[in-house]
């Protein structure tokens, strides 16, 4: 089978070179731009038939958000000459966001939002969320990653985000009124179809107001700081998408530098890589898997900067129930297709998240420690529009393993990871 993969893909290579386009049509696109599809893709007029760009082309049509499904036909002229047509099924991409997550001990919190994916046909995303957790919450975000060329966009973000946090002390859990008000811009620099760049500043205020539980002469009751964050993230992506399936893997890192302005929430460093993996099993089957490695500095702090939370990493666990400077979480789960007719699809899901952490101003050795460990096993359900943008509604039931575990569901919108 692979050397008849491969020779077929030598046919057509050798036929591309011996071919020229003669008019390439782009048909299906009711709302997105021609034009900035034009500006996107490599092949055109004029030049050879390249069975090679012609897929790399439509791999990088189907990543919009725009589009739900994109393939090709050519016709071939008597002219040694050929006539390709990019064929185009467009999603819906005004769409809602929702989050909604509650653990054994009767905790709740939700997240809403609206947002535009396809935003003047150019692929612009813009829209904002209202959290309540405990408190009210709220958050506007711009991102528009070809709004100078086609390498070159922006993105502009804030928040208001307002939470009840616990901080873990020697003499027991305290609970403190948290709020990060945040305004942040990232250049996004696209070097190729399978790498980008994000780099940019946040500017953010971090404010604690305690509330109840235990106290400690050296943490104070009240604390508001100003902190400046330089943020770079590099993703490799080679995943390749056909409506609820995706096969492939990508590696996304994220390093940030914070100041401060007080020594009670010192400057530290904070690096983390999440490598993605998925996995077409048999025609009904998807296997994916994420590993997140992250490291910070280990400052001897109650406000360290990983945490272990339900709508981040472990299903389940509750909303943010410990943290860390270093973190080892693995996501790992099984999709498979239950029911599939015209646009909805029924898909059947199987998890392990498992993860540890390292305590602040501690060793390597804590991820081994009973206390630190969490792992969640558990099950869930995907309801799936294959014509909206990321139209994934999701319901997970983790159940932990672990010392001093809990279970709960998670909902939200969008596969977890």
């Amino acid at each position: 089978m692979k050397k008849l993969f491969t020779i077929v893909c030598v046919l057509c290579c050798g036929l591309g070179f011996s071919q020229e386009i003669e008019a390439l049509i782009i048909q299906g696109n009711n709302k997105t731009k021609e034009r900035f599809i034009r500006n996107l893709i490599k092949a055109d007029a004029g030049n050879p038939v390249d069975s090679l760009q012609i897929d790399a082309d439509i791999r990088r049509l189907k990543r919009l958000p725009g589009i739900a499904h994109a393939y090709f036909e050519i016709k071939e002229k008597d002219n040694n000459k050929a006539v390709i047509t990019y064929i185009i099924e467009e999603n819906f991409t005004i769409i809602p966001s929702a989050n909604v997550y509650t653990t054994n001990n009767d905790e709740f919190a939700f997240r809403v939002g609206l947002f535009e994916f396809n935003g003047l046909g150019r692929n612009i995303m813009f829209g904002g969320y209202f959290q309540r957790d405990i408190y009210n919450s709220y958050g506007i975000n711009f991102r528009a990653p070809y709004l100078f060329s086609n390498s070159w966009g922006l993105a502009i973000n804030h928040q208001n985000l307002t939470t009840l946090e616990p901080v873990f002390l020697e003499a027991g859990t305290a609970d403190y009124k948290y709020n990060n008000t945040s305004y942040e811009v990232l250049a996004l620099y696209e070097i190729n179809f399978d790498h980008r760049l994000e780099l940019g500043v946040n500017l953010f205020t971090e404010t604690y107001s305690y509330k109840s539980g235990a106290t400690a002469p050296t943490i104070p009751l009240q604390l508001e700081v100003d902190k400046l964050l330089f943020k770079l993230i590099y993703e490799y992506n080679k995943v390749h998408n056909h409506f609820q399936y995706v096969a492939g893997f990508k590696s996304i890192f994220n390093f940030q530098y914070v100041t401060s302005s007080d020594q009670t929430l010192p400057e530290f460093l904070l690096g983390f890589n999440d490598f993605v993996y998925y996995k077409r099993v048999g025609e009904r089957g998807n296997w994916a898997s994420r590993l997140r490695l992250g490291l910070a500095t280990n400052n001897e702090t109650p406000f360290a900067p990983f945490s272990v939370d339900n709508n981040l990493n472990i299903r389940g666990v509750g909303n943010t129930i410990d943290r860390g400077t270093a973190a080892i979480v693995l996501n790992t789960e099984y999709r498979h297709t239950l029911y599939e007719k015209n646009w909805f699809v029924l898909q059947s899901n199987i998890f392990i998240d498992a993860g540890s952490w390292r305590n602040p101003g501690g060793d390597l050795g804590d991820f081994g420690e009973n206390q630190n460990l969490r792992i969640y096993p558990g099950v869930g359900l995907r309801f799936i529009h294959k014509r909206i943008f990321n139209a994934v509604f999701r319901i997970d039931y983790g159940y932990g393993v672990t010392q001093d575990a809990t279970n709960g569901f998670v909902f939200g919108i969008r596969q977890y990871f």
